[in-house]
């Protein structure tokens, strides 16, 4: 049995937003969301990523300042709708955005709120 990634919708006590975090089948984290004022436009952003998850020219591939890799995953609209964890390398991040690829189509969705 293949394991797959999952989503999680949580909401911060800081600010009392709802994030989503997309988690590989390892468990680490691979693309983390802004924030959303309701759940329904945090449940919006994630069938978004599920849209797009699976075109590569909706990937931005990035330098940080650093020198650490990332990525942020773009709607139809170039509107930011995920972000990625930092990677010491182009190689491993390339690998976070294959991940994505193949986790988030079918990820289960788990609502800690």
């Amino acid at each position: 049995m293949i394991m797959s990634g999952k989503f999680e919708i949580f909401r911060s006590t800081a600010n009392m937003q709802f994030y989503f975090r997309l988690k590989a089948a390892n468990g680490q984290v691979i693309l983390s969301s802004e924030g959303y004022v309701n759940k329904g436009g945090c449940e919006n952003g994630i069938a978004s990523v599920r849209y797009n998850a699976t075109d590569d020219k909706q990937y931005n591939r990035k330098v940080a300042r650093d020198g650490q890799f990332f990525f942020n995953l773009h709607a139809g609209n170039n509107q930011v709708i995920g972000v990625s964890e930092m990677y010491t390398t182009s190689g491993a991040r390339d690998n976070g955005i294959e991940s994505v690829k193949s986790n988030a189509p079918s990820a289960n969705l788990i609502d800690l709120t």
